[in-house]
């Protein structure tokens, strides 16, 4: 028994060193293939001179023995606009590397697209060829470029923390006006300044890319006019254009209005994945802050989605808003703080964020008060508006300082709430719905239209209902208001 069991034995280890012997040798077999993960890869619309994310395949050696790859290579060699990067090394060719039976390999690869004056997009092409006991196997690379306009920051302003905030002008010059062509995207560093006595008008159908941390700062008397158009709408988001990234928030800062002038416009634009979209100030801090001045953003016909923080912040500041959207934030989709002018109609403020963190904030917030300064709230109407949110019973806080006449200069008319507050006041609510959440067509795509069947929403009645939706006759869509049996929001129901 115990030579037979040491025969056993023996045998064992023999069996195992020949088929480990075997795993190790490297096979010369002209049958011997690579599989691979992807046979091709696809990068979205790279701009020039700006890396693109970084992707990946598998390259499996599924033999039982081991392979030598001969050579690995980009097919345009050093001209390609692709590099990749094999066993840690980047380059454009490789050679002599093995790949254990049944195990594999990453092959990482970006593109770089170079400069060509081209307003249209261009397809860059390539191909990694892998060169296996005679065979040839390859994997296809694609990516579209797009060249641009470049703002990029030559100043930078320098803080006591010794942090440093980088910015350029719109232009050296004061009392212009510069129209910027759309021709191709414009592509944003650091911060964009428009400076006191400077005009930025911007054309319908342009798209503005922004890096991170990168915005467009108004300064002191400065005007910004955003002129969009239904179906041209002026696009204004995150540089990168990787689908990962497409409903990705916090990927640039903010439209900074930092008092600006009376005549700040922005009308048919689209401003997502930022961390706020925008922001109006009056310049000062406590008493300080000059009132008396007449700043105001009149905003129309714009979308303002899925930022990290806020969606509209205003600041002792002067708002018109008629037919937006404002949607999907971190926190408030409207933030109003030290009270100021504010008139919204036929708005839609819906926050649906379902990115991450959970929400614990309201969608909309009215606030006068900062640092032991109360400011007057002049006026806040929501005239035939939804207010609206999917993660708080009471999605309206209002947080009010001050004498009595304060607490008269709110008024919701027409309008849906999400709301606990008590609407039974004639000076503060008339005609107001509440109750359960608007069934919106699709909250998590960004789509807050709704459908004749929220009659909720869809039929509120009245002469006051009927002459804000005559003033505006077309919802955000372009499509045609019924102002007998009137839809609340910027979209009418159909």
């Amino acid at each position: 028994m115990r030579i037979l069991f040491l025969i056993f034995l023996l045998l064992t280890f023999c069996f195992f060193f020949i088929v480990g012997c075997k795993k190790n040798t490297i096979t010369t077999s002209s049958s011997a293939r690579l599989s691979f993960s992807q046979d091709s890869v696809l990068f979205d619309t790279v701009f020039t001179t700006i890396g693109s994310s970084t992707k990946n395949i598998r390259v499996r050696n599924k033999n039982n023995q081991a392979v030598n790859i001969s050579s690995i290579f980009l097919q345009n060699g050093s001209s390609s606009q692709f590099i990749i990067n094999v066993d840690g090394l980047k380059g454009t060719s490789f050679k002599n590397l093995e790949i254990a039976a049944n195990d594999s390999m990453y092959i990482f690869i970006q593109v770089n697209v170079n400069p060509t004056n081209h307003s249209s997009p261009v397809i860059i092409e390539d191909k990694i060829i892998f060169q296996l006991n005679g065979n040839t196997q390859q994997v296809k690379l694609e990516a579209w470029g797009q060249d641009a306009y470049y703002h990029r920051p030559n100043q930078a302003i320098k803080f006591s923390n010794g942090t440093y905030l980088p910015y350029s002008l719109i232009d050296t010059n004061k009392n212009v006006t510069i129209v910027w062509p759309n021709d191709k995207p414009h592509v944003i560093y650091g911060y964009l300044v428009v400076d006191s006595t400077q005009t930025l008008f911007i054309q319908p159908n342009t798209k503005i890319f922004m890096n991170y941390k990168a915005g467009i700062w108004v300064y002191r008397y400065g005007t910004i006019k955003i002129n969009g158009a239904l179906n041209n709408e002026v696009v204004i988001t995150g540089a990168r254009l990787d689908l990962d990234y497409r409903n990705q928030p916090g990927q640039w800062d903010r439209i900074w209005i930092n008092e600006g002038s009376l005549n700040n416009t922005i009308n048919y634009a689209i401003i997502k994945n930022g961390y706020i979209g925008i922001q109006t100030e009056l310049i000062g801090t406590g008493s300080g802050i000059d009132t008396s001045i007449a700043r105001q953003l009149t905003l129309t016909n714009t979308k303002i989605q899925n930022m990290s923080q806020w969606g509209l912040y205003s600041f002792a500041y002067n708002v018109y808003g008629a037919n937006n959207v404002i949607s999907n934030c971190q926190e408030y989709c409207l933030n109003i703080l030290l009270g100021g002018k504010h008139d919204y109609q036929q708005c839609t403020f819906a926050n649906y964020w379902n990115n991450g963190t959970a929400r614990t904030k309201p969608c909309v917030n009215i606030n006068n008060y900062a640092q032991n300064t109360n400011l007057n709230l002049y006026r806040c109407n929501f005239l035939n508006c939804i207010i609206d949110g999917n993660a708080l019973s009471n999605e309206v806080s209002i947080d009010l300082q001050g004498g009595t006449g304060v607490f008269t200069n709110y008024f919701f008319s027409n309008t849906w709430l999400r709301t606990t507050n008590n609407t039974s006041s004639a000076t503060n609510y008339f005609n107001v719905r509440t109750g359960h959440n608007v069934n919106f067509n699709s909250p998590t795509t960004f789509d807050f239209s709704v459908p004749l069947s929220e009659t909720q929403v869809a039929n509120f009645t009245g002469t006051s209902a009927s002459t804000v939706a005559a003033a505006h006759p077309f919802d955000i869509s372009g499509f045609p208001r019924n102002t007998t049996s009137v839809t609340a929001g910027a979209y009418q129901a159909r």
